[in-house]
């Protein structure tokens, strides 16, 4: 089982600063009229969850917004109940996350992302705080799909087209990962007909966004196809190369500062501010 931050007192959560500590981060956007708005969370959550699993990690609470989608890969304000932050919000809120966690006496951190446009952001925010700490902490950033090899593509498109991950928002690989984590959630029988026969990006973004640059249902490309062992094969894909990743980039860090009691605590954040 998984041990979650949310669910640990301080001291418990302080005693495992040696362990690898995992933060998923999504966001809450349009993915068309057969998933819920919550996809990227779920999905961060619930493939953090299963990593977490594997390397005896601890799993932070899930941030659940992110920036704004480009109307070529899904998002946009065009659809009600989509909550775009600004990129200056997503970096703050995962810089001062991150901070407290060195603070606190973590050394290994995994960000894992499962909303395309976060990434950048994501990044601005690990590098600040590794000048500010001095590389105290080792970060590592990835999206679930970056793992993938060839290979691993081949085996889950399986003759399906890939239309490319920018167009993949809502298709074949987000609706087989939800059969296979929440297939509760999912509601083929809402897919139109025409989902992804029509649209082609245009190769240059234009502002304000207008109705027509995504299509009226929120599809990019069809989910035609998706399964939920479409779905098992992309985890297990995942979680073979991202468990690879931990064992190569966290080996051998060792906390400098057992946060065990109150006052370490405070001396920790106290030169951390300081620094």
């Amino acid at each position: 089982m998984a041990v979650r931050m949310d669910q640990l007192s301080w001291k418990e959560f302080a005693e495992r600063s040696h362990q690898p500590v995992i933060l998923p981060i999504g966001s809450t956007e349009q993915h068309g009229q057969h998933l819920p708005m919550g996809v990227d969370t779920i999905l961060a959550e619930c493939i953090a969850t299963d990593l977490a699993e594997r390397i005896d990690g601890t799993l932070m609470p899930t941030l659940s917004y992110g920036y704004k989608s480009r109307p070529q890969s899904g998002g946009g304000p065009l659809f009600p109940g989509t909550i775009d932050l600004n990129g200056s919000t997503v970096i703050a809120q995962v810089r001062d996350v991150l901070r407290e966690l060195i603070d606190d006496g973590f050394r290994n951190i995994l960000v894992l992302n499962a909303h395309f446009e976060n990434e950048a952001f994501i990044l601005e925010a690990i590098d600040l705080v590794n000048r500010e700490t001095g590389g105290v902490a080792t970060v590592v950033e990835t999206n679930w799909w970056d793992p993938l090899t060839p290979h691993d593509m081949e085996a889950i498109f399986d003759g399906l087209p890939f239309p490319g991950w920018a167009l993949e928002h809502a298709a074949v690989t987000e609706t087989s990962l939800m059969l296979h984590y929440a297939p509760e959630l999912v509601h083929l029988d809402r897919v139109p007909t025409d989902t992804g026969t029509s649209f082609a990006p245009a190769p240059y973004v234009r502002y304000p966004v207008r109705p027509g640059d995504v299509p009226a249902h929120g599809g990019l490309a069809s989910p035609a196809g998706a399964s939920a062992e479409r779905g098992q094969l992309i985890v297990e894909a995942c979680m073979r190369a991202v468990v690879s990743i931990c064992e190569q980039e966290f080996v051998g860090r060792q906390p400098e500062h057992p946060a065990l009691e109150p006052q370490v605590i405070e001396e920790l954040k106290t030169i951390g501010t300081a620094s």
